[in-house]
């Protein structure tokens, strides 16, 4: 069983959008891409920090899914990293109501012995070098994946662009591709950033799909139109999970199955949208999947005659 280590926040977050609001309730990136990238028959571990106040039922359930928490430090005497907003009528903007960083401010990943020869690794949205220290950790993956945001390109933009240069795919969305790169079309953006080092660049474009641009190749995987999107928290994490958990799953790193794994990634995004937080994840089946990865097909699949 393929390995996949995956590191990012296990947090709390209160969340408010036009169809409610939640207390504290399970976050964070690390989470949101374990519960999607467990859907795939592989062994994913997360590699966090938690404080005294983190649930125990939180953990067993992440065990329960399959997830390996060996890498999850609970820091008994400390409070778990914590994050508030609140979304706007369109769901696509929001505002940050709060951000504690609490334990996460002095984290030191440590990856289990057992995960360093893991094939694939997902890093998730943290700061640069604690990315890079993982990376160092590592013994020889094949598919290094970096998820990251603005707010790293504002403050540690070196940092930022010696961890870019050492993965072997990105993903971000569209206005972050465009500050990193300098151009605004997404085609000029892609090779921008390819040149600093990954060979795949993903731009996930919310609720409009997401690109991967590889050399001279492009391809679109569109989102899956909702009647009603609860809470976008998480969906691109979600979209990581399903991404780098199909690729682990399948063992192959080529171009057409990146293609298959944004697909994979989309449509799991769909669903994490569907309640607040983790609950759609946690209660996912089999079929529902494969029921929706047949209505992304036809989505997209239409006979057309070329003169």
């Amino acid at each position: 069983m393929t390995k996949l280590v995956i590191v990012g926040t296990v947090a709390f977050d209160a969340i408010e959008t036009p169809f409610g609001k939640t207390d504290k309730i399970l976050g964070g990136a690390a989470t949101y891409i374990g519960l999607s990238s467990a859907q795939f028959d592989i062994d994913p571990a997360i590699v966090s920090v938690v404080g005294g106040d983190f649930l125990q039922t939180d953990i067993q359930m992440l065990e329960d899914k399959g997830i390996n928490t060996q890498g999850l430090e609970i820091v008994k005497e400390g409070k778990t990293f914590f994050w508030s907003g609140k979304y706007h009528n369109d769901m696509n903007s929001r505002d940050t109501l709060a951000t504690e960083l609490n334990v996460l401010e002095t984290f030191t990943p440590v990856v289990p012995d057992s995960y360093k020869d893991s094939e694939v690794v997902m890093l998730g949205n943290l700061h640069p070098m604690v990315q890079m220290s993982v990376i160092e950790q590592m013994h020889d993956p094949k598919m290094v994946v970096l998820d990251t945001m603005n707010f790293w390109m504002d403050i540690a933009l070196d940092d930022l662009k010696k961890v870019i240069s050492k993965v072997d795919a990105i993903t971000i969305n569209d206005e972050e591709a465009r500050q990193l790169s300098g151009a605004y079309s997404l085609v000029n953006a892609s090779k921008i950033i390819m040149e600093m080092g990954p060979k795949y660049v993903v731009i996930k474009k919310g609720e409009h799909g997401a690109l991967i641009f590889y050399k001279d190749e492009m391809f679109y995987a569109p989102a899956m139109p909702l009647a009603d999107v609860f809470d976008p928290t998480g969906a691109g994490d979600t979209f990581a999970g399903g991404f780098t958990g199909y690729l682990a799953k399948t063992g192959d790193y080529s171009f057409e199955s990146m293609k298959r794994a944004i697909i994979y990634g989309s449509c799991l995004a769909s669903f994490c949208v569907e309640k607040f937080g983790t609950q759609r994840m946690e209660n996912l089946t089999k079929n529902e999947i494969d029921s929706r990865l047949h209505k992304f097909k036809s989505l997209t699949q239409y006979e057309i005659e070329v003169s």
